[in-house]
């Protein structure tokens, strides 16, 4: 594979992997989201592993679903189109996805509480460092 058509397929990843990211942060499955841009199950799922290239107007398309701009798939790629998740992002993913199981009100309240909690302690911490 040339290094031409190599980074062509880091971007169709990286597009399918902020597709994949807006869609679970919107609490959607891949069928819903198939259902409210006109394609199949399977080809949803093709688009988010990279498998298939997303045309332009499709991605407009997915992008007027989530009530984003289109630019917002291409954010995080390098100069060279490389993919730059982190396990930063991949964490949030994965806290985004539990919290969305937890069904008591109060429950999720708690959690958001400890997640400012520890926020506001790091930023104390950060400015505290900086004096």
């Amino acid at each position: 594979m040339t290094q031409r058509k190599s980074r062509s397929v880091d971007v169709d990843r990286h597009v399918g992997q902020r597709i994949r990211h807006h869609r679970v942060m919107l609490g959607l499955t891949q069928q819903q989201l198939a259902e409210m841009i006109g394609v199949t199950y399977q080809q949803a799922h093709k688009y988010e592993r990279g498998i298939n290239r997303v045309s332009a107007g499709r991605l407009y398309e997915i992008a007027r679903v989530f009530g984003v701009g289109v630019d917002t798939f291409y954010e995080g790629l390098d100069q060279t189109g490389a993919n730059v998740t982190n396990a930063r992002q991949r964490l949030s993913l994965e806290l985004v996805r539990s919290f969305g199981r937890i069904n008591n009100p109060r429950h999720q309240e708690a959690l958001a509480q400890m997640a400012r909690a520890l926020a506001d302690s790091e930023e104390h911490a950060a400015a505290m460092a900086a004096e």
